[in-house]
């Protein structure tokens, strides 16, 4: 057992062995405590519980395994749905491997496999899952490795002209994706969610969004959101969208995946710009942006946790506003130039 000593503070520490990183270099772990006693019992306990837990001792599969299971009940289910995809497509080359036996050098290789079949964002996703679970279970190897480099895409956001037609040929062509398009487009909503609506959750003008649609096991399921997800909200939408509303059963009785398929058909059956379904919650909060509203509610009503995506992605320039703003923005500057070209000189 590890003996404490005392400290010129007065205070005791008691120094015990954590690991050995990839390089041989041996750490440790220090407990101070203001008694000899109580800095020996933390050491002790630390080591116990670090030989009960030795998280370096299982395969890289059981460990991301692992951290999902104990994640599921505190990230939104969209994500923890993402993870297993990841942990089922991503892991294949080095999922048997003892999380002691990685380094540097296993895993920039799996990289590079990675990058071989994979866009540069998912092999960044599929790394990060990979460094959440390691620090998650202080699982401490320090991985010197190089990620490709991320591409960045201006993506289009659909227009009002673009919105107004495939919502039009919905009206007459598919009720249900007619429903799912106005809670898209005109309140921000993911497709889990839609999908995830009932008539019960329809109160008045107000629709509350706290359950999602997901697939798990090869199979849709309905899930909670979690309580602390700000994607737990209320939104209060126009008259003209509740009108439309069934009365009864689910608002949109579809699945998810159905409702991207039959979206990207629709959209290049009209000719229009490629855009996705999920690009009208894009939309939204664009305009809401456009038109002048905060994003502290654009966030409160998509979802949001911070403002990181609206300035990524929202605050792309929409043209038709951005005609309107460019003619406002010259207009000024005219009239500034005008009157500097007809203002008095003064004497010198």
């Amino acid at each position: 057992m590890a003996k404490a000593k005392k400290l010129k503070s007065g205070n005791w520490r008691t120094q015990v062995y954590s690991h050995t990183d990839s390089e041989g270099k041996k750490h440790y772990r220090s407990f101070t405590a203001a008694t000899k006693k109580e800095s020996e019992y933390l050491a002790a306990q630390f080591s116990l519980n670090k030989t009960i837990s030795n998280y370096d001792s299982f395969t890289i599969y059981e460990l991301l395994q692992l951290y999902i299971q104990l994640k599921e009940d505190s990230l939104s289910p969209t994500t923890i749905s993402g993870y297993r995809i990841v942990l089922k497509n991503g892991f294949s080359d080095i999922s048997n491997i003892k999380v002691k036996c990685i380094d540097s050098a296993v895993i920039q290789k799996w990289i590079g496999n990675l990058n071989k079949t994979l866009s540069p964002k998912s092999v960044h996703n599929t790394y990060g899952l990979l460094t959440a679970a390691l620090n998650f279970f202080d699982v401490n190897i320090r991985l010197r490795v190089k990620l490709p480099q991320l591409i960045m895409r201006d993506s289009y956001i659909p227009v009002d002209e673009d919105v107004k037609k495939i919502i039009s040929f919905y009206k007459e062509h598919n009720a249900n994706m007619y429903i799912a398009c106005l809670l898209s487009a005109f309140g921000t909503l993911r497709r889990g969610e839609i999908c995830a609506l009932s008539s019960d959750d329809v109160h008045g003008n107000i629709i509350s969004i706290n359950k999602v649609m997901i697939r798990k096991d090869k199979e849709w399921i309905i899930k909670p959101v979690p309580k602390t997800q700000t994607s737990n909200r209320h939104i209060e939408y126009a008259d003209f969208v509740i009108k439309e509303l069934p009365a009864y059963g689910r608002l949109v009785n579809m699945y998810p995946d159905s409702i991207t398929y039959n979206f990207g058909v629709t959209r290049d059956k009209l000719g229009l710009q490629h855009f996705t379904f999920h690009d009208l919650r894009h939309y939204s909060a664009s305009i809401m942006h456009a038109i002048g509203v905060p994003d502290v509610y654009i966030m409160q009503r998509g979802g949001w946790s911070s403002d990181k995506v609206l300035k990524q992605i929202y605050r792309n320039k929409l043209e038709d506003y951005d005609k309107v703003y460019t003619a406002q923005t010259n207009e000024y500057f005219e009239n500034i130039s005008h009157e500097i070209s007809h203002a008095k000189k003064e004497p010198l």
